[in-house]
């Protein structure tokens, strides 16, 4: 069996990247290995967590020289591509590694996809100076700038620390997580960051640091056992870091680059002067839709998107949140209802193993987002349809043990108030998620009526 080598010397290393995982292997490094530059923007890449998986993963993929299998499953077949713009792969605790790239002038690009929980933003955006992990990162920085740090925000302020004392130069952070306006929120909780460890940063920060915002949009499951055969056996190669994702795929960029990037437009990548009309119908139409079929789906019994297809409830459920949601796009009617058919073909995929459990990870972070800015719009139009409720309730069941398995960054403050009889269970979860939204008595009413069927379901 063949196995995944180079023929020639990795691109030099111009892009580092934090969040070593599926998706971004699936997307953002698939656009670089398909620019047409690619050849000069090699990426560091370092894992996001440092668990036993991502340790696998590191090590899969060094041994491959940092090539991998992306397979592109359509409902009709699979495509076999070898993505080549990982140039390094490194743990996420080689800090020493980490603030050296940042050293380095040829670096201009950072990229991240930490999940929307990894930028440990607190309910006003900024930076939640109340978790005890940043509160060990602000000391630890206080007292040594290259110190060893474990949240995302300090690696970044960090690196920015190191690339100031080396005179490196300008570059552009881009991050690429489900968070609207990523982009400004990434540069807030990184500007009070720097507030609390060297208020000097932050006039070099916005000196030096273009924030960019982006939209990424492509389904991309864990690869199973059976995933990882299959790659195997069609194209000959032994690979351990095979990706399997779907056809679809897009990225919107907005805003200026401090320095040179690639030539992602060149390989399908879209930049414009305003991000968040595509933001906002990704955000509500496909991932708000996801968090309810993950909750609700998961409580009918179902493992996977393409099962809850099958589920005639579960697809006029589906049809309701889309007739809600889509009222509040501002981009034209008839892209929008293209973009919802694609939707249709997309979930329905029997190809597509994309499973309810993993969606359904950190609810108290995605439904502010996917779910909360429609609810708020139907209800300051005095409106209140079942479509724009039932996400919320079916996550309440969920955290009350129905469903998916409860994995959430906020676990510890949001399970003892999902464990109260359900009406107060009810309230007390909007009141931790909006307290006005928990004043409301005729919404309380409606979710506690949904969650109650569906604890039935």
């Amino acid at each position: 069996m063949n196995e995944l080598r180079r023929s020639a010397v990795a691109p030099p290393v111009r892009h580092v990247h934090l969040g070593l995982g599926n998706f971004f292997r699936a997307h953002q490094a698939w656009y670089t290995t398909n620019a047409p530059d690619a050849a000069e923007w090699g990426i560091a890449a370092f894992t996001g967590l440092s668990t036993e998986r991502s340790d696998a993963l590191a090590a899969a993929l060094s041994a491959q020289d940092g090539l991998y299998t992306l397979v592109t499953r359509a409902a009709d077949g699979d495509r076999f591509d070898v993505v080549s713009s990982l140039a390094r792969i490194h743990l996420v605790d080689e800090h020493a590694a980490w603030l050296g790239y940042f050293r380095d002038p040829r670096v201009q690009v950072i990229t991240t996809t930490v999940t929307e929980a990894g930028y440990v933003r607190g309910v006003d955006g900024g930076l939640d100076v109340d978790r005890p992990e940043v509160r060990a990162d602000v000391n630890a920085l206080r007292t040594d700038l290259t110190a060893p740090v474990t949240t995302a925000p300090a690696k970044l302020l960090a690196g920015f620390a190191a690339r100031r004392a080396a005179g490196a130069g300008a570059l552009t952070m881009v991050p690429c997580d489900n968070l609207p306006g990523n982009g400004a929120a990434v540069k807030r909780v990184i500007g009070d960051l720097a507030v609390l460890v060297d208020p000097e940063l932050v006039t070099w920060i916005a000196a030096n640091v273009a924030y960019v915002t982006t939209m990424v949009d492509r389904i991309t499951p864990e690869p199973t056992a059976e995933d990882i055969a299959g790659a195997e056996a069609a194209t000959g190669v032994r690979d351990r870091a095979a990706v399997v994702t779907e056809p679809f795929s897009e990225w919107v960029i907005c805003g200026e680059f401090a320095a040179a990037r690639p030539r992602w437009e060149d390989a399908g990548a879209t930049f414009t002067t305003d991000v968040e009309p595509f933001e906002n119908r990704k955000l509500w139409m496909l991932n708000g839709a996801h968090s309810m079929l993950a909750y609700a789906g998961s409580i009918r019994g179902h493992v996977t998107v393409a099962d809850t297809m099958r589920d005639a409830t579960c697809l006029a459920w589906l049809d309701e949140w889309w007739d809600v949601a889509s009222k509040h796009l501002s981009l034209p009617t008839a892209s929008n209802d293209a973009y919802r058919a694609a939707l249709i073909e997309r979930f329905a995929n029997p190809r597509i193993h994309h499973r309810l459990d993993q969606i359904a990870w950190d609810g108290s972070q995605k439904l502010p987002i996917r779910v909360l800015p429609t609810l708020r719009r139907e209800r300051g139009a005095g409106r209140l349809p079942a479509g724009v409720t039932r996400p919320v309730a079916a996550w309440i069941c969920h955290l009350r043990g129905s469903g998916a398995k409860v994995t959430d960054a906020r676990a510890a403050e949001f399970l003892p108030l999902a464990a109260q009889p359900l009406p107060e269970a009810v309230r007390l979860v909007l009141k931790a998620l909006d307290p006005e939204l928990a004043a409301d008595d005729e919404l309380v009413a409606a979710i506690l009526s949904q969650a109650r069927e569906l604890g039935q379901a």
